[in-house]
């Protein structure tokens, strides 16, 4: 477990923890994928770890990805003009699929923002614990960008297809507490009780038949990460033609500068 940077990675009894350690917002990019994608793949391997949970250090849960980051910039650069094929290995939604792969629950502890591709992490979990101050965005309309991370397929499949449509098409943040009456949280509690709460859930399931919970999550989510794949790879199709616009460029600048956008259509 010490080939982790971005990650610190536990066991308590038959629950796993894997806490994102980029404080204080948690950005994300391929390195931190791939390391939550191992650790879970560690997990699935391990006879020990029935259920898993989903943390993060600072003040985000996480905060999607870092637009401003060169290193980003020159790997949206080389995408070739088909994206979504033949994606190399370290590709970000290459290793985003894996996680959709485990084998076993998540609960995803989420104390604080999880905007964008955030989202879709905090989404690719089982389930959900939250509290008030915590804040759930797609805010991709808002950068002039298309949703990604497979979130066109997870978030109705969550919350509904119109809910989705209100979440894509305003880039609004919603609460914990709205979030979890909409069904995007399955628990809402005080700020300081959500990693408990979340670990307490964990250990609830790993009550159960081991091999009980895998056959049976196997079932829920068939076909799921096959569903994400074609998400992702649209999504990034689409991502990738919007990269290239006046809008993105300002959008992106705008949510720096912390204003609204003077977006013009092209």
């Amino acid at each position: 477990m010490s080939k982790y940077t971005d990650i610190g990675v536990e066991k308590h009894g038959h629950v796993g923890l894997i806490e994102i350690r980029k404080p204080p917002l948690n950005f994300f990019d391929v390195s931190l994928i791939n390391q939550i994608a191992d650790a879970l793949e560690e997990f699935d391997n391990d006879i020990e770890i029935r259920a898993s949970v989903l943390a993060a250090q600072g003040k985000a849960f996480c905060a999607g990805a870092d637009f401003s980051d060169p290193k980003r910039q020159e790997q949206e650069e080389s995408a070739k003009k088909d994206p979504a094929a033949n994606l190399p290995i370290n590709h970000l939604y290459v290793q985003a699929v894996r996680i959709f792969r485990n084998k076993k629950p998540i609960v995803a502890a989420v104390h604080g923002a999880a905007i964008g591709g955030g989202l879709g992490l905090a989404v690719s979990a089982d389930f959900r614990v939250t509290c008030p101050e915590a804040r759930f965005a797609a805010n991709f309309t808002k950068l002039g960008f298309h949703p990604g991370f497979g979130l066109t397929t997870t978030l109705p499949e969550l919350v509904g297809k119109n809910n989705a449509e209100l979440i894509f098409y305003t880039s609004r943040r919603v609460t914990g507490e709205d979030a979890t009456k909409m069904g995007l949280a399955n628990l809402c509690v005080p700020q300081d009780q959500v990693r408990a709460e979340a670990m307490k859930l964990a250990q609830e399931i790993a009550e159960c038949s081991p091999l009980g919970l895998i056959s049976t999550r196997a079932t829920m989510r068939a076909g799921l990460a096959d569903r994400v794949l074609a998400a992702t790879n649209h999504e990034l199709v689409e991502q990738t033609k919007l990269r290239a616009t006046e809008d993105f460029k300002e959008g992106v600048k705008a949510t720096a500068e912390r204003r609204a956008a003077n977006f013009k259509g092209r």
